[in-house]
C-alpha cells in the first residue's frame, strides 16, 4: 500500500476516516481503513459479498469512478466495544449529488479490529432499510 497508513486510536476515528473517503471519493484513503487481510469483508447495498482486500478495494473503485457525490449522515448509531473488536450499527442517510432528497436509509454494520497499527475495518455489510412502518419482530425465534 503506497504512502504513510494513519493510525486510527478509536474505532470512531477509524469510522469518520472510512465515511470521509466515501465522500470524498477517495480510495486510497478508504484502503487505509481497512485491515490488510484477506478475511475483510464488504457488502454494499444490493451488490455482492466482496472478502479479501484485492475484491474490497475494487469494489470501492468502483464505486468510486463518478467522483465524490455521496452525502452521508449517520444517526441511530449502536456501538459494542471490547478490547479487540468493536462493532457498529448505523442507519446512513445518503443525499446524492443533483437529487437533493434524501433516500431511503441504508442500515450498515461496520466491524473494526484493534490492530499494532491501531483500529482498522474488518467488515462492512450495508443494505437498504424497508421503507414503510417500522419492521415488527415475531414473537417466535427464527434463525432467518
Amino acid at each position: 500500500m503506497p504512502g504513510h497508513k494513519p493510525f486510527f486510536p478509536t474505532p470512531q476515528d477509524a469510522e469518520s476516516a472510512f465515511y470521509d473517503a466515501i465522500e470524498r471519493a477517495d480510495l486510497d484513503a478508504m484502503m487505509s481503513v481497512w485491515a490488510e487481510d484477506e478475511e475483510i469483508v464488504c457488502v454494499h447495498p444490493g451488490g455482492p459479498r466482496l472478502s479479501g482486500f484485492a475484491r474490497v478495494r475494487e469494489g470501492w473503485r468502483v464505486t468510486f469512478t463518478g467522483g465524490p457525490r455521496l452525502k452521508i449522515r449517520l444517526s441511530e448509531a449502536l456501538r459494542l466495544q471490547g478490547p479487540l473488536v468493536a462493532v457498529h450499527s448505523v442507519l446512513e442517510n445518503i443525499v446524492v449529488a443533483g437529487e437533493g432528497a434524501l433516500r431511503v436509509p441504508v442500515i450498515a454494520t461496520n466491524i473494526y479490529l484493534r490492530t499494532a497499527t491501531g483500529w482498522r475495518m474488518l467488515s462492512h455489510h450495508a443494505s437498504p432499510a424497508p421503507s414503510g412502518p417500522e419492521v415488527v419482530v415475531p414473537s417466535q425465534r427464527t434463525l432467518h
